[in-house]
């Protein structure tokens, strides 16, 4: 049986995500024949820190995504604050102003969703630390288009509501420890 190669990865989180973010990208070294789209929750506010402070971590470009942005293998892509992230294509995205979601826009639960209708089996989206529902919706939503989900293991995450509601319904295929999660990313379609 062929192995299903992953064309993005996905990662979602809230609340004591950033730290597992910041060692994630300092961790990813070698090339990746994928790009890495992160959707954080965040203030809404005119003036973004967190793509340069991300940048400073890592050789590969951090890139926060303006409408209609190309993403490209082995880049960053960073949701910005205040919008919906859409993937119109494999290389398109798109933002979007409607609703909050789960108090939070970006969603991670609208993005989930929408990179799984384009992905389906191709996709592996990662759930963080986070102190609210967001993304358990979207994680079982990947799982039905046969996507690949793993979950950051609760008893590691600075606040453990998202990823441990997360771990109670749905059906993952790795619980991760944020310290081998560059490695886990890093072996991807090896």
């Amino acid at each position: 049986m062929e192995k299903i190669r992953t064309e993005l990865v996905i990662i979602g989180g809230s609340a004591g995500s950033l730290q597992v973010i910041l060692d994630l990208v300092r961790g990813l070294e070698k090339e990746l024949d994928f790009p890495i789209v992160l959707v954080v929750h965040r203030k809404a506010q005119s003036t973004s820190i967190l793509q340069s402070l991300l940048q400073q971590f890592t050789e590969k470009e951090v890139i926060e995504i303006e409408d209609k942005t190309e993403i490209e293998n082995d880049k960053i892509y960073l949701a910005p604050a205040d919008y919906h992230l859409l993937f119109d294509s494999k290389v398109n995205l798109s933002l979007d102003r409607s609703e909050k979601l789960h108090f939070s826009r970006p969603s991670i639960d609208i993005t989930f969703v929408s990179a799984s209708e384009v992905y389906k089996e191709n996709l592996l989206a990662i759930l963080l630390s986070g102190a609210n529902a967001d993304g358990i919706y979207g994680l079982k939503f990947i799982k039905t288009n046969n996507g690949k989900v793993w979950i950051q293991d609760p008893e590691t995450a600075e606040v453990d509501y998202m990823p441990k509601h997360a771990t109670e319904q749905v059906a993952f295929d790795l619980l991760i420890n944020p310290e081998k999660l560059h490695i886990n990313i890093s072996q991807l379609n090896l």
